[in-house]
């Protein structure tokens, strides 16, 4: 897999040839479970989740994940790649159906060691293959090596 060429000033802080891989808000229905619900109420809960989902943004490039939370008051996590150790691609059936997933990021931070990323509509497959890539690219462009240790 070949990355596109580098652009500069993608992010605020970026060191250069940061590329834009999502950027996005979960879906307000994230599966079949939540449109059934939505059904049900007439519409009162699908206002609830679209509040909910305006409420979340995500941002994941070459070098880092971003999740920004917040109406009112915002709270932004972010986690640079080279940190991250282990992922989960999650599409439960409903999700599926509805053609969202969720990532769920485990890194070595002190602060932030579970990112998940919920109701994302695309191929989260694919998008957790491009993101291993770049993780192991991150890694090896900074020297970084992740130890496995046991304990007996």
């Amino acid at each position: 897999m070949e990355l596109l060429p580098p652009r500069e000033g993608l992010m605020p802080g970026s060191s250069g040839g940061e590329e834009l891989l999502y950027a996005g808000r979960p879906a307000v229905i994230q599966g079949l479970g939540g449109l059934l619900l939505a059904i049900l109420t007439l519409g009162i809960s699908a206002l609830v989740m679209w509040l909910r989902s305006l409420g979340t943004h995500y941002k994941i490039t070459t070098q880092r994940v971003v999740v920004e939370e917040g109406v009112f008051s915002k709270r932004m996590e972010q986690i640079d790649l080279y940190r991250i150790v282990d992922y989960v691609v999650e599409r439960p059936l409903g999700q599926r159906i509805m053609g969202t997933g969720n990532l769920v990021l485990e890194a070595m931070d002190k602060t932030t060691s579970n990112i998940r990323i919920t109701g994302i509509k695309t191929d989260v497959v694919a998008l957790y293959e491009r993101l291993r890539y770049c993780t192991e690219q991150e890694k090896k462009k900074r020297g970084v090596r992740v130890l496995d240790v046991e304990q007996v």
